[in-house]
C-alpha cells in the first residue's frame, strides 16, 4: 500500500511555481516595426481560446474534439466537401498540400516571385520531390497565357510533367487576383488536366480587401486545395492544409505524418482556429491590418523621393528609397530589402498595427530623407 500510495503521490501535477522566477519579460511590448506580420504576437481571443482547451486530457493526433468541430467551421467558409487538415506551420502546409496533387515524376508551375520558390529553402523540391516551373510575371499574378508557356510535354519522358498550378492569394507582391482571374485560371489549368492549388498564407487579408467570403475565390472559382494560413492574422502558432477537391486529392493523412506535420498534441491548433474562424476574428484582423497599410500608403504618397512600387490592396507596401535611407531607419524601425540592389523594400501591417505607429514610421522616413536632401 505505501509503495502505491508513492507512485500516486509522484503522478500528481506539482504546484505551478510562482512567476517571475525564471520567465520573465526580455522586450517592450510597445515595440513594434514593419518587418512582418510574424512579428505580431498572439491575438488576445487567440490566447484565451488556447486556456479554454487547456486542462485535462484529450485524444492525440488530431482525434479531439476541437479537431472534430474544426471541420464544421471549415466547411461553414468552404463548403461541404472541405477538409482541413491542421499542420505546424505554411511550408509544411504548401509542402504537403503540393504533395498531395503531385506523382513522383510531377512539376508545379509557379510565379518566379512565389514563395514556395523563393523563400522555402527548396522545401518542395528537396522534401516534396518536386519540380517548379517558374515563370516571370510583372506584378506576381499567372495567366492562362503565362501558364502555357510551361504547360507541356506531358508524354515527354525526359521533362518534368505539369501535374499543378500553384498561385497566392495575395500574392508575393501583394497584389490580388479577382475571382475571375481564379476561375479562367482554374478552368484553363483544369482543361490540361492540371489540378490548382492556392496559398492561402494571407486569405483573410485577401477576402477583407476583395469584400467577399473566401470561398468566392477557391472552391467556387475550382481551386484543388489549399494551404490556409493563420499565423498571419493573429493566431500563435499553426496552419492548415483545406481539401476543397476530394477527388483529386490522395492520401492527406499519411503525407502530413510523412512529412512531420502531425502534431500530438493537435487539439492547441484546432482551437486557434475554431477561434479565428468561427466568428469575425479573422475579417476583424485582416481589415484592420490593410487600414493600416492604406493609411501608411496614404502616407508614404506625401514623402518626396519615395516611390510606391505597387498597388497596395492588402497589408504589404513595397516602395523604392535610396538604400542609406533604409539603413538609417532599420535603426529605428524593423523592416526588409525586398531587392537591395535596386533600393526596393518591403513595409507588413499586422492586426496589432496602430495608427500611431503608422504615423510615426512616416514622420522617421521624412525625417532621414530630409537627411537626405529631400524636401
Amino acid at each position: 500500500m505505501a509503495d502505491a500510495r508513492a507512485v500516486t503521490a509522484a503522478n500528481q501535477p506539482s504546484r505551478p511555481a510562482s512567476p517571475g522566477t525564471d520567465a520573465r519579460r526580455r522586450h517592450d511590448p510597445e515595440t513594434r516595426g514593419f518587418a512582418s506580420d510574424n512579428y505580431a504576437g498572439a491575438h488576445p481571443e487567440i490566447l484565451a481560446a488556447l486556456a479554454l482547451a487547456n486542462g485535462g486530457h484529450q485524444s492525440a493526433y488530431g482525434a479531439d474534439v476541437y479537431t472534430e468541430h474544426l471541420q464544421t467551421v471549415v466547411r461553414s467558409h468552404f463548403g461541404r466537401r472541405a477538409e482541413a487538415f491542421p499542420v505546424f506551420n505554411g511550408t509544411g502546409a504548401n509542402v504537403v498540400a503540393l504533395q498531395a496533387v503531385t506523382d513522383r515524376w510531377g512539376a508545379v508551375i509557379c510565379a518566379d516571385t512565389a514563395h514556395i520558390h523563393v523563400d522555402e529553402c527548396g522545401a518542395p523540391e528537396r522534401v516534396g520531390g518536386l519540380k517548379l516551373l517558374t515563370v516571370p510575371t510583372e506584378d506576381g499574378k499567372l495567366t492562362p497565357d503565362l501558364i502555357d508557356r510551361e504547360a507541356f510535354g506531358w508524354d515527354d519522358e525526359h521533362r518534368a510533367m505539369p501535374q499543378v498550378v500553384s498561385i497566392a492569394q495575395n500574392t508575393e507582391l501583394g497584389t490580388l487576383y479577382s475571382p475571375e482571374e481564379i476561375r479562367a485560371l482554374c478552368d484553363h489549368a483544369h482543361r490540361h488536366g492540371m489540378l490548382v492549388h492556392l496559398d492561402g498564407a494571407r486569405i483573410a487579408n485577401a477576402a477583407a480587401a476583395l469584400d467577399m467570403p473566401m470561398r468566392a475565390f477557391t472552391n467556387t472559382a475550382g481551386v484543388d486545395i489549399l494551404s490556409l494560413g493563420g499565423t498571419k492574422n493573429g493566431m500563435l502558432f499553426g496552419e492548415a492544409v483545406v481539401v476543397l477537391n476530394p477527388d483529386a486529392v490522395r492520401h492527406m493523412k499519411h503525407l502530413r505524418k510523412l512529412s512531420m506535420q502531425l502534431a500530438s498534441k493537435m487539439r492547441f491548433i484546432s482551437v486557434q482556429w475554431e477561434a479565428l474562424l468561427g466568428g469575425d476574428l479573422w475579417l476583424r484582423n485582416a481589415r484592420h491590418a490593410n487600414a493600416m497599410a492604406q493609411r501608411l500608403a496614404e502616407g508614404v504618397r506625401t514623402v518626396d523621393g519615395v516611390e510606391i512600387l505597387h498597388p497596395v490592396q492588402a497589408n504589404a507596401v513595397f516602395a523604392r528609397l535610396p538604400n542609406e535611407v533604409s539603413e538609417r531607419l532599420q535603426k529605428r524601425y524593423r523592416f526588409y530589402f525586398w531587392d537591395e540592389a535596386a533600393g526596393d523594400v518591403r513595409w507588413m501591417c499586422s492586426f496589432d498595427t496602430t495608427e500611431g505607429d503608422v504615423d510615426g514610421f512616416v514622420a522617421a522616413l521624412r525625417e532621414e530623407m530630409a537627411a537626405d536632401g529631400f524636401r
